[in-house]
């Protein structure tokens, strides 16, 4: 087995109304910055062992379809890295 460490990025899918990225980006463009668009995102940093990177996406990717995101609202990556 080998020590990987699994991001899993989560974000409301395009449609979905997303009230924490509106209000951000009101505020940065009163700040004077020029966005076109801001959506807000969860990140998960898992640690887990298994045998190949493949493995431990598959691990990650359960997870993500099983707790983390609601596959009904949310997309969601996942990346893999040795730790």
């Amino acid at each position: 087995m080998t020590a990987y460490t699994a991001t899993v990025t989560v974000r409301l899918k395009h449609g979905v109304l997303d009230p924490e990225a509106e209000t951000t980006q009101r505020a940065l463009e009163r700040l004077e910055f020029d966005l076109e668009d801001l959506r807000s995102a969860d990140q998960f940093e898992i640690d887990l062992d298994a045998v190949d990177a493949d493995a431990a996406a598959d691990r990650a990717g359960e997870m993500a379809e099983r707790l983390l995101a609601n596959p009904t609202i949310h997309d969601y990556e996942v990346d893999v890295a040795h730790r």
